[in-house]
């Protein structure tokens, strides 16, 4: 069967994304955030989704696509019968006059390599999911889209002429095209696209030699960094699960989502990414984006906010026809009302630092103490009300395992705040509640096969009980540890090594491919565990699921490798930096130490 792969590569500065084709076409940018309309879309809907794209007038012969050196910069080389040619994209962003300059701007730089290869620039963006034909207007150095909000315009040194009529030329000499979204480029075109390449360029080798990587598979953690490290909306702090919506998890199951939002059920692992690797900035203004959703809070948190702290995210269906034909598209998520109780203590977990991590500053730390004491007090009250779960089950609530791991580990950050603070009311608080969440935990154990299930009642197993292991709710050299991830092994495992998160029917049927996230879970589990072997096996196993660029997606079909699911996936990013971090940690040790 053939293997399907994204082949596509993304660029971004943290105000917004783009994916281009291995053909240069853009096939997926939104404007003017990560969650408005795609301004360019073909990757849903090659009619309606507009194009941008430095094709060759003729057939091609080869490409190769490849970042450049620790960067976001991507380059894409096209040879033709006529000579070759090398488009670099990028999105700027560097400091300037202290801040970050991180423009609505996109920039493709199109350079002869070889002969005189012949290329057609088309562009036309669309609004509105599709439904907006944008009208053009000709200036003396740009065309301006006009019909959205702001002015979306085209400056390049390619004669107009070529690019209004969409007519291939001779390029014989660097060009360039600068798009932008609402302040256009008021400035020297060549000189300012080269200085803002440069700068581009420079900012992210720095970024990566600031970062704290190990020798164990460096240059792919890097990558998946980099990847992570722009799938951050530095507006606001908050960290989307995915750069797409709709891109199905397998073709015709209809389980095509919107994930350009905010999961809080990430936090717990994207922080801890993120402090793996020592960038402490991006914690610090997720940390924030978490403060400022917690103060909103009245009676619960939800599964998922909008990058702006929304708290409605209405689902609904488009008129598009889907990636490779499936359907439905969606935008919006409904999980946003899903009753998801492991939210509470992600939110414990993830304030944590803020009370006890001397690299906050804080001269008053007594006011953020009612954040503490609410997230506290809404585990008290969900203690033993059913929910959705991790995996957001539609129609299916039950007393999940993994709800009550947080509402532990909740307990626990609750618990070294009230110490730390010297709050003996707090303490007995946290606790009760601590030892409440294990007895609950406990009666999700089925003794005669030695495992946990996923729900109190319940005979399913969850890859998500792996985060007992590596969570450190069971102790990873126990003989209960090592058997009860042997049993998740019997029932979730291929024999590729790649994990389901679960097998048991769902409100979708039952799930036809893996979740990457689960099996660098699996691969932590196996450090921990002291079988660090078989753990560098596994993790070096699962790199062969990334796309030519090293990025990943949600889901991976066993059978064939194929990549599915919205694309890049940072939760697959995350778990691909905390697994390789686990066992740099475990190597860093002799005779392989469990």
């Amino acid at each position: 069967m053939i293997k399907h792969t994204y082949d596509m590569g993304v660029v971004g500065n943290c105000a917004f994304l783009a994916l281009i084709g291995t053909d240069t076409a853009v096939r997926w940018l939104c404007w003017p955030r990560f969650d408005s309309s795609f301004v360019f879309g073909s990757l849903l809907d090659e009619q309606k989704g507009g194009e941008f794209s430095l094709r060759p007038a003729g057939e091609f012969t080869t490409t190769r696509q490849y970042y450049a050196q620790n960067t976001n910069v991507l380059c894409t080389e096209i040879e033709t019968a006529g000579g070759s040619y090398r488009v670099t994209d990028f999105a700027p962003r560097f400091l300037q006059y202290e801040r970050y300059y991180k423009p609505l701007m996109f920039i493709r730089k199109i350079e002869p390599l070889v002969g005189s290869p012949r290329v057609r620039v088309v562009c036309r963006p669309v609004g509105e999911y599709g439904e907006l034909e944008l009208t053009r207007r000709r200036s003396s150095n740009h065309i301006a889209f006009l019909g959205m909000a702001e002015e979306i315009r085209l400056t390049t040194n390619i004669p107009l002429t070529y690019v209004l009529d969409e007519e291939d030329f001779v390029l014989n000499e660097t060009k360039y095209l600068v798009l932008t979204y609402g302040a256009p480029l008021e400035a020297a075109l060549e000189s300012t696209a080269e200085r803002f390449l440069t700068s581009t360029l420079a900012y992210w080798r720095n970024w990566v030699k600031s970062t704290s990587i190990g020798n164990f598979h460096q240059e792919q953690v890097i990558r998946s960094a980099l990847a992570l490290k722009i799938h951050q909306y530095e507006d606001t702090g908050a960290i989307i699960a995915a750069s797409t919506t709709s891109l199905p998890e397998a073709p015709g199951s209809t389980r095509n989502w919107d994930y350009r939002f905010c999961w809080m059920r990430d936090t717990y692992y994207i922080l801890t990414a993120f402090n793996n690797i020592g960038h402490f900035e991006e914690m610090e203004r997720y940390f924030h984006f978490i403060a400022n959703i917690s103060t909103k809070v009245k009676d619960k948190y939800q599964p998922l906010y909008g990058i702006g702290g929304q708290t409605e995210l209405t689902e609904r269906e488009l008129p598009l026809a889907g990636y490779l034909g499936n359907q439905p598209v969606r935008v919006g998520n409904d999980a946003y009302t899903h009753i998801q109780n492991d939210v509470y203590g992600q939110v414990l977990v993830a304030l944590l630092p803020l009370y006890v991590d001397c690299r906050f500053q804080d001269p008053d730390r007594t006011a953020p103490l009612s954040l503490v004491e609410e997230a506290l007090h809404l585990i008290e009250t969900t203690m033993d009300q059913p929910d959705a779960g991790l995996w957001e089950f539609r129609h299916i609530a039950q007393k999940h395992c993994y709800t009550y791991l947080f509402h532990w580990a909740g307990s626990h950050a609750a618990l070294r705040v009230a110490h730390s603070l010297g709050d003996t009311k707090l303490a007995d608080k946290a606790t009760r509640l601590l030892h409440q969440a294990e007895a609950r935990i406990e009666e999700c154990f089925e003794p005669k096969r030695g495992v946990y299930t996923n729900a109190i009642g319940s005979p399913h197993l969850d890859a998500s009980t792996i985060q007992l292991i590596t969570m450190g709710y069971l102790d990873p050299s126990s003989e209960k540890a090592k058997h009860h991830l042997a049993e998740l092994e019997k029932e979730l495992m291929t024999p590729e090594g790649l994990f389901y998160r679960y097998r048991h029917p769902d409100d979708f049927g039952t799930p036809e491919t893996t979740f990457l996230i689960c099996s660098f879970w699996y691969v932590e589990a196996l450090a921990c565990v002291g079988r660090l072997p078989e753990a560098i096996t596994e993790f070096e196993k699962l790199m062969t699921y990334t796309n030519h660029l090293g990025l990943l997606a949600e889901d991976v079909d066993a059978k064939t490798g194929s990549q599915w699911g919205n694309f890049p996936q940072a939760y697959s990013h995350v778990g691909m930096v905390n697994a390789a971090y686990r066992i740099a940690k475990k190597l860093d040790k002799p005779n392989f130490v469990g």
